[in-house]
Parts: C-alpha cells; structure tokens; sequence
C-alpha cells in the first residue's frame, strides 16, 4: 500500500514559503504522494445564505498552478488531484493543463477527477450542472485521445476536436485518471473508464460491496480488476486515533492500493503541527500494515 499526505489548503498560510515547507516535509518523511483538493470558487456566506460546503472564506489554491509549483518543489513524490472537478473546466485545456504538469514533474502525475456537487461553481464557470455525469466520460475518452496521438481528431456529443493536438504531450504518453464519488453511475464509470476509486468512507460491508459492482462492470468491459487501484483517506479529524490501525487494515483486506492521510480540520496552528501529526500517523498505519492486525 502507498501512503499519500492531503494539503491541508484552508489551513496553511498562503504564502509560497509554508506551502513548501509542508511539501518537503512530508515527501522527507516519506509519503509516496501529495493529495491536493479542488475548488474554484466558493459560495458567499452573506448573499447566499442556505448553500452547503465550502464558501468564499475558505481558500483553496488553483489546482494546476499549485501542481506545477509542486513539481518543481519536490523530486519523488507522485502529485494527485482528489478530486479535480472535470465538468466544470474545459477538456481540451485540462489535458494541456495536466499534460505540463507530468511533463515539469518528470512523470509523476495522477489525475483523480469527479463530478462535485457545487452548482454555484458551474455557474461561474458558464458550464451546465444537471449533465454533468455524461459529460466527464466523454471527456475522460476526449483527454486520453489527447495525450496519445499528436494530431487527434474527436467528435463527440459535447466536446469536438478536428485535426489538432497538445505538444508537450505526457511523459508516459498517458496520465493516469481516477475517479470520485460513489453513485451507481460513478461506479460503472470506474469499471468501465477509471485506473482507479477514491472512496470517502469507512472499510465495512457496503464497501466492499461497492468494489465489488466496480469490478463486474471492468470484467463486462474486458478490463483485468488488477488494473483498478483503490485509494481511500483516513481522515484523522474523524477517525479517532485508536480507531486508525483498523481503518488501515480494514481497507487492506478490500484490496486498498494506496491511502492517504489528511490532518485537516483538527484545529492545528501551523505548518510544523500537520508535519508532526502526519508523522505519527504515517507511523501507525505503516506498523498496522507490517504487524497484520
């Protein structure tokens, strides 16, 4: 199992200084990956009282600029987006967007994507929110086209491409693109299109029933199951301490391949505070995994 840190973006001041000191602390004590969270823009407290989630008071830092920043920060460290809401942005310059990233870190991209739940972004962003979910299978199709062939020609139901391509194109000729969310839809969608699941919830027996509808619909697809990593975050601010052993070997036995650790929302005061706690934990889940509990 690959253990990943979560930025912790609304805590951590937003100055160049401490966002690198949080990057090359964690990739010292060794995560194998950096989890960055994606947000545009949030919703004003005041002129739209009743929105739920996040709001204009919260920061959060421009995905891709932060990536490339993080290339060029860390060396060996894998860079993640759990997850990068895809229908509210362009394709054509997504792939662009995320193509430079792989090229700048040297091949270290993963590109988690979904679907999110914020209509007021999509608003913002002039995209449609009720179609969302059709949508980001074609462009999922759309981006991999992008970074396979030099000159590509797509025509789908919402996305066209004639005769044009991205250069640089990515490292590996292809980005990795996993997927978040857990509707019956979004778990077809794993089977059938994903490298892999982000799931935000506990290891029990609705899990792994989840896992199992995503693996049916990889074997109708022809896809090997070994083909589709699993990455849950144990979240410590809600998994209590003695409850994070079992978390870690819990999620082993469904078939977990990656983890990440978030320490958001514990009221820390800085960065030094989230590098401790991170330690201790990236500790603990290490020692379940070798102890076998």
């Amino acid at each position: 199992m690959r253990f990943g840190a979560v930025f912790p973006s609304t805590e951590i001041p937003a100055v160049p200084e401490e966002i690198a000191r949080w990057a090359t602390g964690a990739e010292q004590y060794g995560v194998d990956h950096l989890v960055l969270n994606d947000h545009v823009v949030g919703v004003g407290p005041v002129g739209r009282p009743g929105r739920n989630g996040y709001t204009s008071q919260d920061k959060f830092h421009e995905i891709f600029v932060l990536l490339g920043y993080l290339a060029g920060l860390t060396t060996s460290v894998e860079l993640v987006t759990a997850v990068a809401v895809l229908p509210q942005r362009q394709p054509v310059l997504v792939a662009k967007q995320a193509a430079e990233v792989d090229v700048l870190s040297g091949g270290r991209l993963r590109l988690g994507v979904g679907v999110g739940s914020n209509p007021v972004e999509y608003e913002a962003l002039g995209e449609e929110f009720s179609d969302r979910g059709a949508r980001i299978s074609e462009q999922i199709r759309l981006l991999r086209a992008l970074w396979a062939d030099p000159v590509v020609t797509f025509h789908g139901d919402w996305y066209g491409v004639h005769e044009a391509g991205i250069n640089p194109r990515p490292v590996r000729g292809s980005v990795p693109v996993w997927i978040g969310g857990e509707s019956e839809r979004t778990l077809h969608r794993i089977g059938a299109l994903g490298d892999g699941w982000f799931p935000q919830r506990m290891p029990d027996q609705e899990s792994a029933g989840l896992i199992r509808l995503i693996r049916a619909r990889a074997h109708t697809a022809g896809r090997a199951v070994s083909d589709i990593g699993i990455e849950p975050t144990l979240d410590l601010a809600r998994v209590p301490r003695s409850g994070w052993t079992s978390f870690v070997t819990g999620w082993a036995r469904l078939g977990a391949t990656h983890l990440s650790l978030s320490t958001g929302g514990m009221g820390l005061g800085d960065v030094d505070e989230h590098l401790g706690l991170l330690r201790a934990a990236l500790g603990i889940s290490r020692a379940a995994l070798a102890g076998g509990n």
